[in-house]
C-alpha cells in the first residue's frame, strides 16, 4: 500500500472527508488532495502529524502496514481540541484505559482522542476536565453515568497529542495494560501509575517512571536519560544495540542484570557515558535486553 493509499484509507475510516484532516492538520484541502493522489508527499512535520492523529508510527504510516490501515477503525470516538498559547507545565490524570498514546505534534492545539469499540455512550460516559493557569494545565479525564474502572480499562483507548511548540514538563498517571510516548521534545516526562508495557520513541528529553508492577519498557532510540523507581518488583528494558549508556542500581536491595541472546550477560553499559539508566527503590530488579 502506498503512502498515498494508506492516507487515504486512514481518512475514510475515521469518516472524516478531506476538508476535516486538512483543519486538524492546519493545511489546505489541495494538499490533502495531492498526498492522497500522488500528487505531492507531505514533508516529515506533516508525516509526525498525521501518524500522531492516528495513534500510528511514522513508519507504519509509510510502510502501509496492516496496524496504520486498522488504526482509525473504531466504532465510537470523542474528540477535544484546545488552544495553547504558551510554554505550559502538563499535569495529566487519565484513570484507567486499555492502552494509551501520548505524542507531540507540530500545532497549537491539545487534542484529546478517546476512542472506543465497545463503549457506545464514550461522549457522555467520560469527561476531560481543564484547569489552565499561567504555565500550566492541569487534565483530568472524568468517568460519569456508571462508568466502571474495569469497563474503562478493558474498552477506552486514550491519543494525547500535546503542541511541540509549547511544551514543558510533562507528567502523566494511568493505569494501562499499555502505554506510548513518542515524538516529545521536551526537557522531561514523568509516567506514573499501573502500567505493564510501554514503548519510547524520539523522546529526547528525561523520562522518570513511578511503577510497582513488573514493567516490559522498549527503547526504540534511547535519546536520554531512563529512571525507574519501583518497590518489590522486576522489571524488562529493551534497548537498541547500538545504545551507548551507563546504568546505576540506588536505593535498598535493588540489581540491574544484563541479557543478551536470551543469556544471561556480563554487563554492557558504558560507565561515564551522558545517558544514564538508573534504578530507584527497594527489593528490585531491572534487567536490560538488547532489542532484537
Amino acid at each position: 500500500m502506498t503512502i498515498a493509499e494508506t492516507i487515504k484509507t486512514l481518512r475514510k475510516t475515521a469518516g472524516m472527508s478531506q476538508e476535516q484532516l486538512a483543519e486538524k492538520l492546519h493545511v489546505s484541502r489541495q494538499a490533502v488532495t495531492k498526498w492522497e493522489t500522488e500528487g505531492g508527499t507531505p514533508d516529515i512535520e506533516n508525516l509526525r502529524a498525521i501518524a500522531a492523529l492516528f495513534g500510528i508510527t511514522v513508519d507504519e504510516l509509510l510502510t502501509g502496514e496492516k496496524k496504520a490501515q486498522a488504526a482509525a477503525a473504531h466504532r465510537y470516538e470523542s474528540i477535544i481540541e484546545y488552544d495553547i498559547d504558551e510554554v505550559k507545565h502538563y499535569d495529566m490524570k487519565f484513570g484507567s484505559a486499555k492502552e494509551v498514546y501520548l505524542s507531540g505534534h507540530p500545532g497549537e492545539k491539545l487534542r484529546i482522542r478517546l476512542v472506543s469499540d465497545t463503549l457506545a455512550s464514550l461522549q457522555s460516559d467520560f469527561k476531560i476536565k481543564l484547569d489552565d493557569t499561567k504555565r500550566r494545565l492541569d487534565l483530568e479525564l472524568l468517568r460519569r453515568n456508571g462508568m466502571s474502572e474495569s469497563a474503562a480499562k478493558e474498552g477506552l483507548s486514550i491519543y494525547a497529542e500535546l503542541p511541540e511548540p509549547y511544551l514543558g514538563k510533562v507528567e502523566c498517571a494511568v493505569n494501562a495494560e499499555l502505554v506510548t510516548l513518542s515524538s516529545l521534545d521536551c526537557e522531561r516526562i514523568e509516567l506514573g501509575g499501573r502500567n505493564r508495557k510501554l514503548y519510547l520513541d524520539a523522546v529526547p528529553g528525561i523520562v522518570e517512571i513511578d511503577s510497582n508492577l513488573d514493567m516490559e519498557i522498549h527503547c526504540k532510540s534511547l535519546a536520554s536519560s531512563l529512571e525507574l523507581n519501583q518497590l518489590s518488583a522486576c522489571s524488562k528494558l529493551y534497548v537498541p544495540a547500538d545504545a551507548v549508556f551507563t546504568a546505576k542500581a540506588k536505593g535498598i536491595g535493588t540489581r540491574i542484570s544484563y541479557v543478551s541472546d536470551e543469556k544471561a550477560t556480563e554487563p554492557f553499559d558504558t560507565p561515564g557515558a551522558e545517558k544514564r539508566i538508573e534504578l530507584n527503590g527497594m527489593k528490585s530488579e531491572l534487567v536490560i535486553n538488547i532489542e532484537e
